[in-house]
């Protein structure tokens, strides 16, 4: 039997009484902030489903907000309620460090799920399970190099400041834009924070302060057809080309209808039931890599009906 209890507006626990040879295992997960956009509600859908299939998994869901210390609060919750297993979806890679460090210390493995915590906290966690997002921002910028014939002038909207995934796709795309094609300037980077509102109204402020914009590069495609819902406000988006990582339905659409000219698939599914088997992986101490990557391929209306569009 298969009950969900909600517990507080960020609490849920999910049980099962099918308890198996091994375990039942008791695994909390404090997640970074589940309202912000669909890729998170549909990560957290998935991680109970998976859980609901293991059958021998007792599941406490957890949602810090997008707040740190929430998150840190959470972290010590499980720590005091002695789970098994700990994921985290670290808010700030840097700041949780220490809330990690007390659970390693208490004997409780931890799983970084999605975003890297800082490389000062890694000797705490037991693995990491997530796509390569400095490879996601390679990715893109390859995109946008193929797509600009190797020169131009593009802007960048980023993901939430501080926030690791935000860094390393930045990161992988500015490294690798200057490395493949010097000839593409990158004007400017500001964070969208994952918000397609917000991404809109950065793209009109770049509209109305550069003249010239031959593409934009953003940290996934919610923020991406943000952007693009401002140049055509502006009736410039046939002149320019939008480029982001995760793709989304809204993304998937617009590349579709040729708006859009390319994205990295990215699948909230995956990410949740890889998170998940690397903790039952662990706690049946199985030997795997510290760094665990799912696929994150470059996705182009050339390839688009490789694809199912995303549920997100």
């Amino acid at each position: 039997m298969f009950k969900k209890t909600v517990l507080t507006a960020a609490v849920i626990m999910i049980s099962s009484t099918a308890a198996q040879a091994e375990g039942p295992y008791r695994i909390g997960i404090t997640q970074n902030n589940v309202g912000v956009d669909s890729y998170q509600t549909t990560y957290e859908s998935a991680f109970e489903a998976a859980a609901e299939r293991e059958g021998n998994v007792d599941i406490v869901v957890l949602d810090a907000g997008g707040d740190v210390a929430r998150q840190i609060g959470q972290m010590q919750d499980l720590i005091q309620q002695r789970v098994d297993a700990i994921i985290i979806w670290p808010t700030n890679g840097q700041a949780v460090i220490p809330a990690i460090r007390q659970a390693h210390n208490a004997g409780i493995p931890v799983i970084v799920t999605n975003s890297k915590i800082a490389e000062a906290g890694l000797e705490y966690i037991a693995a990491f399970s997530g796509p390569d997002n400095v490879q996601q921002g390679v990715s893109s910028a390859e995109m946008m190099c193929d797509a600009l014939g190797g020169e131009g002038q593009i802007v960048q909207i980023a993901g939430q400041p501080g926030y690791t995934t935000a860094m390393e796709r930045a990161k992988g795309f500015e490294d690798r834009l200057a490395e493949a094609c010097p000839g593409v300037e990158l004007m400017e980077t500001q964070p969208g924070n994952w918000n397609r509102e917000r991404a809109q109204r950065v793209m009109e402020d770049f509209l109305t302060k550069y003249d010239r914009i031959d593409g934009v590069y953003s940290g996934d495609d919610n923020m991406g057809v943000g952007a693009l819902n401002a140049a055509k406000g502006a009736d410039r988006a046939a002149d320019i080309i939008f480029i982001g990582a995760t793709n989304f339905a809204v993304g998937y659409d617009a590349i579709a209808r040729g708006e859009y000219y390319g994205s990295i698939y990215q699948s909230p599914v995956d990410d949740a039931e890889a998170a998940l088997q690397t903790a039952l992986d662990v706690l049946a101490g199985e030997d795997i890599p510290k760094m665990n990557f799912f696929d994150t391929p470059k996705i182009t209306a050339e390839n688009l009906e490789e694809f199912d569009r995303p549920v997100f």
